[in-house]
């Protein structure tokens, strides 16, 4: 597998990611987005500010990179980086296929992306994606798996998808809704020929939204990877938003809140990659101190109680606009 590269790396932030979702278009749903991006949002200023956090990024031991085909020009980007960066070849590279970006570029459309987990779907998108990343692309995974997805049961894609694994793709799959931990269960037990198709795992996780994490113990038991995305919960952990008891923390440690929320992740034995979703480098640079940040199990007992009930995180962050 690719992640056996990470294993090997040494710096404090191989454990972090970059996600590319708050960069690759110019509308998302993280609280701040307008003083992180301002109003030039053109197709030219973000390609320019992802590189730049790639190189930041790099430059600071992070090894894994999380795109979409959703997430607007994320993979045009990350494949113009790398054509760039040749002398970068000790990283991963992820995306994930079942939604497609419809915002043409803007920030107030009606739809931004539409989700189709159809093996049509499957064998277009990958097309795509393989003609900008080519064979960077290490990781592909199935974009926002619920439990009624469909494809927890065609078999006919499942085929496909071993198929890809045999030919030395990384089949994973991410997931979404107050429902994660059915739709992880539910994927650990897909099998082709009578070996487990998926070897990884991409789940919301966070000191607001714990629920999936008993079940990814069970997938990283199984072997999986796992890897945390929305760790700051889409800005609501970040300073501006912190809960009280994440600001208090934050100020006996002596880090910023956001280190603080991604630092309970990285505390979890099961968490491979936690993902920052940085738009600007000095947030970037916040987010990597997480590994730094010196968590007693009174302060983790003290963020504990943040914790929601999943539908009323989900049904939240359900109710967040795109800025």
């Amino acid at each position: 597998m690719p992640f056996a590269r990470l294993a090997t790396a040494t710096t404090p932030t191989c454990h972090i990611g970059l996600g590319l979702a708050a960069v690759g278009r110019p509308g998302y749903i993280n609280l701040g987005r307008d003083e992180d991006l301002g109003e030039n949002r053109s197709v030219e200023t973000l390609h320019t500010r992802t590189h730049e956090l790639l190189d930041a990024a790099y430059a600071q031991g992070v090894r894994y990179f999380d795109a979409a085909r959703s997430y607007g020009r994320s993979e045009e980007f990350l494949a113009d980086w790398l054509k760039k960066r040749t002398d970068v070849d000790d990283i991963v590279i992820g995306s994930k296929w079942g939604y497609t970006y419809t915002a043409d570029w803007t920030t107030d459309a009606d739809k931004h992306e539409v989700k189709d987990h159809s093996l049509a779907a499957y064998e277009r998108q990958l097309a795509e994606s393989e003609a900008l990343l080519g064979d960077r692309l290490d990781l592909y995974q199935i974009h926002s798996v619920t439990p009624e997805s469909p494809a927890l049961t065609d078999k006919e894609l499942h085929a496909r998808l071993a198929e890809a694994a045999r030919g030395g793709l990384t089949v994973g799959f991410s997931t979404s809704g107050p429902a994660q931990a059915d739709a992880i269960r539910a994927a650990l037990a897909v099998e082709v020929d009578g070996e487990p198709l998926f070897r990884t795992v991409q789940s919301t996780y966070n000191a607001l939204e714990t629920s999936a994490g008993p079940a990814l113990a069970e997938a990283h038991d199984a072997g999986l990877t796992v890897i945390v995305k929305e760790g700051m919960a889409n800005g609501r952990l970040a300073a501006g938003n912190a809960p009280e008891a994440l600001r208090t923390v934050a100020e006996e440690t002596g880090q910023g809140p956001d280190a603080v929320a991604l630092a309970v992740v990285l505390r979890q034995p099961w968490a491979g990659v936690v993902l920052s979703g940085a738009a600007t480098t000095p947030h970037l640079v916040s987010n990597l101190h997480a590994p730094a940040v010196d968590l007693t199990e009174a302060h983790m007992a003290r963020l504990s109680t943040l914790a929601e009930s999943p539908h009323t995180y989900w049904a939240q962050r359900g109710e967040l606009p795109w800025h």
